[in-house]
């Protein structure tokens, strides 16, 4: 049996509030006693009635009842809800007056009136305040669904983001691998041998939405590697990650575009080459990634080019999809020369 105590004890805080009610209007009805024993009276007969309902639907086989939102148990479907309902009020009825008679050491003489208008009004109570429940239930796992089919269209999106930017990204490397094979062979063949090392490795871990920074930053180096067989001493790189950060989870190959902007057009325009750090950081609540080198440089205002652009709004894209508004990309042209490209967004403490 599986029962969430916190859940079985705002919804008796509810049926107190309800009771509560429901001896005005009884109070109303036989006004020699007072209201607060009508409170009594009120809560003898609703908790009965609770108790009998609340921990009945428990020992209902949870396949013929309802999905319930939090994960507890659901109310029972059909026939078997409603046999419940009439169980309990009928103990409520039956078992409330003499309870609340004991409490209160009162001998109720019930005329026939007296006995139709409290039943009248144990049912009347007990239905409002089963459909409540239920319809609070029914809301909650209909919430429950909207964001599982929220979070399941995001993951969605966020795949084909992803299988979008990988072919993007082997399509660049092809190019710059075809260029090689003209000029360096045998560099092309070692180009080549790290791009089959990458891609297995790249295509082993394309079916998780998300994996540590960590693996983020292998990729990364890998991919760096890559390159640093076309373009030899011209490139050169740092990879700055703190321990504490390692295990932060952040969508694959999201810092991939940022380094192949960063090559393609800081690096790769200047003749001297240049260096790029890519380096992870904690600011309070937020994780800032940062791509920067010290190439040739670009202006934030000005029209990427086909490749930066799809690139750049990959990352866009895959931020929103995650974080929402919360995610954000900046570009800042360095005093010294060289660009960086900011990433941040909240992390779990």
């Amino acid at each position: 049996m599986n029962i969430g105590w916190t859940s079985v004890a705002r919804h008796y805080l509810q049926v107190v509030a309800f009771c509560f009610v429901v001896a005005v209007v009884t109070h109303l009805i036989w006004p020699s006693k007072g209201y607060f024993v009508q409170v009594g009276y009120a809560l003898s007969v609703g908790t009965i009635t609770w108790l009998v309902i609340e921990f009945g639907r428990h020992l209902v086989d949870e396949k013929h009842c309802h999905h319930a939102g939090d994960g507890g148990h659901g109310w029972p479907r059909g026939w078997r809800g409603l046999l419940l309902t009439a169980l309990g009020i009928a103990c409520g009825f039956m078992l409330g007056d003499p309870l609340g008679d004991l409490l209160f050491s009162f001998d109720t003489v019930s005329t026939p009136r007296d006995n139709r208008l409290s039943l009248a009004i144990t049912v009347i109570a007990g239905g409002i305040a089963t459909f409540y429940f239920h319809a609070r239930g029914k809301a909650a796992n209909m919430l429950a669904k909207i964001r599982a089919a929220e979070r399941d269209a995001s993951e969605a999106k966020l795949k084909l983001l992803e299988t979008q930017l990988e072919p993007h990204m082997l399509f660049n490397t092809l190019a710059n691998l075809r260029a090689l094979i003209t000029l360096d062979p045998p560099r092309a063949v070692t180009m080549l041998d790290r791009l089959n090392s990458y891609l297995r490795v790249t295509l082993a871990g394309s079916r998780a939405l998300s994996h540590p920074l960590s693996a983020e930053f292998d990729r990364l180096g890998d991919y760096l590697e890559l390159m640093a067989v076309r373009l030899g001493p011209r490139l050169r790189y740092t990879l700055d990650l703190p321990a504490p950060l390692r295990d932060v989870q952040v969508p694959p190959l999201l810092l991939q575009p940022l380094v192949e902007n960063a090559i393609r057009h800081g690096i790769e325009p200047q003749v001297q080459g240049g260096e790029i750090t890519v380096r992870a950081r904690r600011d309070g609540a937020r994780l800032t990634l940062d791509v920067c080198d010290t190439g040739a440089g670009i202006d934030p205002d000005s029209r990427p080019s086909e490749g930066g652009g799809f690139g750049l709004q990959q990352v866009k894209e895959r931020l929103a999809t995650v974080h929402g508004d919360e995610g954000v990309l900046r570009l800042t042209r360095l005093h010294d020369g060289g660009c960086c490209a900011s990433i941040s967004f909240p992390v779990a403490s």
